[in-house]
Order: structure tokens, then sequence, then C-alpha cells
């Protein structure tokens, strides 16, 4: 059981019931306030969580998950303004001035440094980061232009890092962490993603050297889904011209092809947005010693793919 970051940074016993005890005899009103945030599930109360892409399906459901632990949240959205002003709006009307919704384009070079820094104009603050912004669409081999590259792996890999990079002194000050979410695909490639499928393993293998770099005061870990939530095809493919054929349905799985992903994990059925953020929720809040780590939440697919 981590103390929240406030307690954290001070040298407590290592154990923690140690850490609780000493917690108790300095100082007994903040040890009640923290007892009642842990009763109550408000286990990042006077925290702030930035998460990108939030406006839609996972992201939403982070943010709805951090903000009941009691974190503040900043909503990040490229295009999807109605919808993180709706998520705003709901968040708020819970608990006052507790969420606000910031507009991105991450793949811009200076776009990720303003976003932290209105974060923090905002908030005060930042003790968490979630890397979830994602583009997603076919790149099969023999079709594959500089207009894809910079797509896929400027959402997926480079602006992460340069996120990361930017919120890296605040998240320091803080003692907090980064959650980057990956793919089961970023270690079992996709046939027709190869873009995809590497900008993601990038981002893995970034998570792990980001543990290395920012310890011992930040930690990073990854979740990675598997079927969660079926791609929307308005979502995961380029713009296409007039004479384009329209796109598979569901972002390119079919009935046939989701059935048969199903059938290849070991539960039998798909996810929920609400697993991944729960999960992300455990690696913010209530896993103090895991570093450059990696959870598949995919229904055990990965254990025999």
């Amino acid at each position: 059981m981590g103390l929240p970051v406030r307690w954290r940074h001070r040298h407590y016993p290592a154990s923690a019931a140690g850490k609780t005890t000493a917690l108790k005899e300095e100082n007994p009103l903040e040890f009640c306030v923290w007892t009642i945030n842990k009763i109550c599930g408000n286990d990042m109360h006077g925290k702030t969580a930035l998460i990108t892409g939030a406006a839609k399906r996972v992201g939403r459901a982070i943010a709805r998950e951090l903000h009941a632990a009691g974190a503040c949240v900043a909503v990040h959205y490229r295009t999807a303004a109605e919808a993180a002003e709706a998520l705003v709006r709901e968040l708020n009307a819970a608990r006052p001035g507790s969420a606000c919704a910031m507009a991105a384009d991450l793949r811009a070079a200076e776009a990720p440094e303003r976003l932290v820094e209105a974060v923090i104009a905002r908030f005060g603050r930042l003790d968490a980061l979630v890397n979830n912004a994602s583009t997603f669409f076919a790149t099969p081999l023999g079709g594959i232009d500089t207009a894809a590259w910079d797509e896929l792996t400027g959402s997926n890999l480079k602006a992460p890092l340069f996120l990361t990079q930017a919120a890296a002194p605040y998240l320091r000050a803080a003692r907090g962490a980064v959650v980057n979410i990956t793919d089961v695909h970023a270690e079992r490639p996709l046939a027709g993603y190869p873009l995809y499928c590497a900008a993601k393993a990038g981002l893995l293998g970034l998570t792990r050297a980001l543990a290395v770099e920012l310890a011992p005061a930040v930690r990073v870990n990854a979740v990675a889904p598997g079927p969660i939530l079926w791609p929307e095809g308005e979502e995961t493919h380029r713009a296409s011209p007039p004479s384009a054929p329209a796109p598979a349905p569901a972002g390119g799985f079919d009935a046939e092809a989701r059935a048969r992903i199903v059938a290849h994990t070991l539960l039998k059925r798909t996810g929920e947005a609400g697993d991944i953020a729960r999960t992300v929720r455990f690696l913010l809040a209530e896993a103090p010693y895991i570093t450059g780590q990696v959870i598949n939440v995919d229904g055990g697919r990965t254990a025999h793919l």
C-alpha cells in the first residue's frame, strides 16, 4: 500500500506498516485524511493526471477511473472537442474544478511542452502522465508512404517521448509515474499493420528506457491491451480519395476476424475499457515497487499466440 505522493517522498521506513506508523506519529491529522481517502477509494486524492486521447473510448475510461480515485484530470484531445467537453462537464459536476479539456496535436514540435505548461498553469502540479493517444490503420508492405510513417510513429512513439520529456521535471518533483498504453502486437506483430506494430514496439522499448532514465524518482510502466474495444472505422483510416474503397467494418476487423481473435483468448471473450483503466490506476496508485514493466490485459491471448 503506497502513500500519497506528497507524503511518500519523506524518508519513512520501507515497509507499509512502518510508513503508516511513522505518519501517524508525526502528523495524526494527515494520517486521518490519508486513512479516510484509502477507505473511500480516493487513493489519488490531491494529485493531478494528464491523459492523452482522453475524450473517447479507453482514454475516457481512464480519465473517469482516475477522477473517481480522487485525482484532478487534464483531458487531452486532438479533434474530439465535443466529446472532451462533455466528459469534463460530467467530471466537474461530480467535483467542481477537478477537470479541464486541453486540445493539442502532439505531433507538432512545441505541442508537448505547451500542453504540460498548460496543465501546470491550471492545476499547479503533475503527478501522473498516461500516454494513451494513438492512431491505428493498416499499412500493407508495398503501399507504405512517409505520410503513414509520420502519422503512426508520430502519435504512437514520438508524442509519448517528447511529452514525457516535457513532464519529467514536474513528475520528478512529485515523485510521480508514467503509464504508456502499448499493444499486445508490440511483441507479436499483426499482419498488415507493420508500421503500427513497429511504433508500439518502439513505445514498449521506450517504456523500459525511460524507467531507467527517470529512476528512482519516477516510475514508468506500460499496459498492453488485447481485444478490448474494436477499432472504429472512421478513426482508424486516413482520409482517402473519393474513388478509394470504403474501409472494412470495425477498422478492418469483420465479424469473422473478430470471432477468430476472441477464440485465441483463454477467457473466450472481449475485455472492457474499464479493465485497462483499473490496471492504469493500479500502476499509478498502488504499485510503488513496479517500474519498467508491461502488463498485458488481453484475456490470456498472448499466453498462446
